[in-house]
């Protein structure tokens, strides 16, 4: 018999709703194209200002807790080391976090925002300029700062505080003990349809693009079954990757990635124009900045476009669908680092390796277009955005051997894309675990090419790309308000019981070791009334005890010689006022405040609190018990 290392509910209940969905495309795909591409437009029409304030609301959250005083937190004990060398962890979280997007998009979006701008005139300096921009704000820190939300939650609570890696620890403060229940299972049943999803659909992108390669290279012919076997292959290679681990295969085949990708990248930039594309680059980045804001915050709310909707808020929506994933993917593999270095690794380093690729593929594209291409490669990225690269390949030298290097990059892609999100899958369906039977990882990778060869033969791609943006919308932590109420009500409930304890456990501690002790409010009786022999304490040659510093004074401070203070004057007052009358305390009758020894007031005898009287003194009575001859003042020591 198979061991097994999961959550029953979160594993069998996600793998049931995948296989639904699937059917769903499979038996009526046009009805599911139809269906989830309303939903899609009617969220994005609905919710695009939401979409465009949540992603600058998570920017601004990542940089105040990266410069503020939490900046220095480790993500994990305060002892602990790195999991991963700096520059190991900077190609994982690059390979997740992007992937087979910037081979399928470095050519191709540019040029198509050079071909339609939504403002400039297309095809000019100024199509072209306003092109990288938007490009730059697409692919820059506004998508890593969504993936840095999530990872930076998942990891505080998951390396610091001890819970699970999963989903629902992001949730902990919210709903508090209740992510353990249906609550939490639903949370992480969501998380792995949503990382499935989402995951099926790039290798889809990405399976395109290298049955495009082989048709430029071998003329190998492209169609689906030839597609479904490319991914039988890739996800071969995936398995293999996932059964050795995550710090052998994932970040071994992380590092080639960004050894090719490098490689390639500076092979374009020497071959292209690489004076021009040097000054684009410094250009493009200052106008990124000159427009930071506006691009950020723009909704085109007094002149509506469509172009806002294909674009803008796509992208947020579809990095906030894939939030899940990476964010607990980067978690994982940051434990050991602090708040302030995962915020400006994940920040920083792959916006400026994006900004910098992007500048050499885009701009060295337009540079062609303009000139020796002569609208070709615009062409062909309006035909078939899946075969721009290679179009563009062909204006420079040893295009055999770049086009080889680009298949081979994007089947690498497609790896680590697969490896480790089977990886961040079955961590979540574990409930967190680790050290998960290799049957468990092979069955999610078997999922994800499953579902991406049966969407790709179903022709329901576009339907699951759009399902993904629609369910993206509650990954931003869309509760209802009564959930909030409950959970901080939940909070509440815990403090208070947590001081309980505490300050039982000290009165306990304090009583075992030095006598009864006062607790927080409560003046103890004085020394003459204590036993003779009594354990309070060593006593000093005057006869007091150490650590007493009262003086002789009932309210003063210090020795009898000093002169008491106004609250004490205020007191001495209270004192010679004629006190009420004592009630007794009958022996018999019925059960009460007095047959537990307590005055009618509460307080136990001789004035003293009862235990909980102790821990919360009542405001009318002040902090100071009641002692004959005294009349409350109701003013605090």
């Amino acid at each position: 018999m198979l061991k097994s290392k999961m959550n029953p509910r979160v594993f069998w209940g996600a793998s049931l709703i995948i296989g639904a969905l699937l059917a769903a495309a499979l038996i009526a795909p046009g009805a599911s194209d139809y269906a989830f591409g309303h939903a899609q437009d009617w969220v994005i029409a609905t919710f695009g200002w939401f979409y465009v304030a949540s992603v600058a609301g998570f920017l601004l959250m990542v940089l105040w807790l990266a410069i503020g005083p939490t900046g220095k937190l480790k993500l994990g004990p305060d002892d602990c080391e790195p999991d991963f060398p700096y520059l190991s962890w900077l190609a994982m979280l690059f390979a997740a976090g992007m992937g087979i997007g910037l081979m399928y998009f470095a050519v191709a979006e540019p040029v198509q925002h050079y071909a339609a701008p939504p403002e400039a005139e297309p095809g000019t300096f100024a199509a072209a300029r306003e092109g990288m921009v938007i490009t730059f704000i697409h692919w820059g820190v506004h998508a890593w700062a969504v993936y840095a939300v999530v990872g930076l939650s998942l990891a505080y609570f998951a390396h610091r505080k001890g819970l699970p890696l999963t989903l629902r620890s992001g949730l902990h403060p919210l709903l508090g003990r209740r992510i353990n229940g249906p609550i939490g299972d639903a949370v992480d049943i969501f998380a792995i349809c949503g990382t499935l999803f989402g995951i099926a659909t790039s290798l889809g992108l990405g399976v395109a693009q290298i049955n495009s390669g082989l048709t430029y290279l071998t003329g190998l012919p492209s169609n689906a079954w030839v597609q479904v076997g490319l991914i039988a292959v890739v996800m071969g290679a995936a398995m293999v990757s996932v059964l050795t681990g995550l710090d052998r295969g994932v970040r071994r085949l992380s590092e080639l990635n960004l050894t090719i990708a490098v490689g390639l990248m500076l092979f374009v930039l020497i071959a292209g124009p690489t004076g021009f594309l040097l000054k684009a680059f410094v250009q493009n980045f200052g106008l990124y900045l000159d427009q930071f804001f506006q691009r950020t915050f723009n909704l085109y709310a007094y002149e509506p476009r469509g172009w806002m909707a294909d674009w803008t808020l796509f992208y947020w929506a579809w990095w906030i669908a894939w939030s899940p994933f990476v964010g607990m993917f980067i978690a994982r593999i940051s434990r050991g680092r602090t708040v302030r270095q995962f915020a400006a690794g994940v920040l920083l380093v792959p916006t400026g390796f994006t900004f910098l690729w992007m500048t050499v593929f885009g701009n060295t594209a337009i540079a062609l277009d303009m000139g020796v291409a002569a609208g070709a490669i615009t062409q062909a990225v309006q035909t078939d955005l899946s075969t721009a690269l290679f179009q563009f390949f062909e204006y420079l030298p040893g295009t055999a051997i770049t086009s080889t290097l680009a298949v081979i990059l994007v089947a690498v892609f497609f790896v680590t894309s697969a490896d480790s999100g089977s990886l961040v899958i079955d961590t979540i369906a574990s409930g967190g675990a680790d050290d998960t039977p290799r049957w468990q990882r092979i069955y999610w990778c078997s999922m994800e090419g499953l579902a991406a060869a049966l969407l790709l033969l179903a022709g329901g791609l576009g339907a699951l790309q759009a399902a993904t943006l629609v369910a993206a919308l509650p990954v931003r932590g869309d509760h209802d308000p009564a959930d909030r109420r409950a959970g901080a009500a939940d909070v509440r409930r815990r403090r208070r019981a947590r001081d309980r304890h505490r300050a039982a456990a000290a009165g306990r501690a304090g009583q075992a070791h030095d006598g009864p002790r006062p607790s927080p409010g409560h003046r103890p009786p004085d020394r003459a009334a204590w036993p003779a022999g009594h354990a309070g304490g060593r006593r000093r040659p005057d006869g007091r005890r150490h650590g007493d510093r009262r003086g002789d004074h009932p309210r003063g401070r210090g020795g009898a010689d000093r002169a008491p203070s106004r609250l004490g004057r205020l007191h001495l007052a209270a004192d010679r006022r004629v006190p009420a009358p004592a009630r007794p305390v009958a022996a018999g009758g019925a059960r009460g405040p007095a047959q537990r020894g307590m005055a009618p007031d509460g307080s136990g005898p001789g004035g003293a609190p009862s235990g909980r009287d102790r821990l919360h003194p009542r405001p009318d009575r002040g902090r100071n018990p009641r002692r004959p001859g005294q009349v409350a003042t109701g003013m605090s020591r």
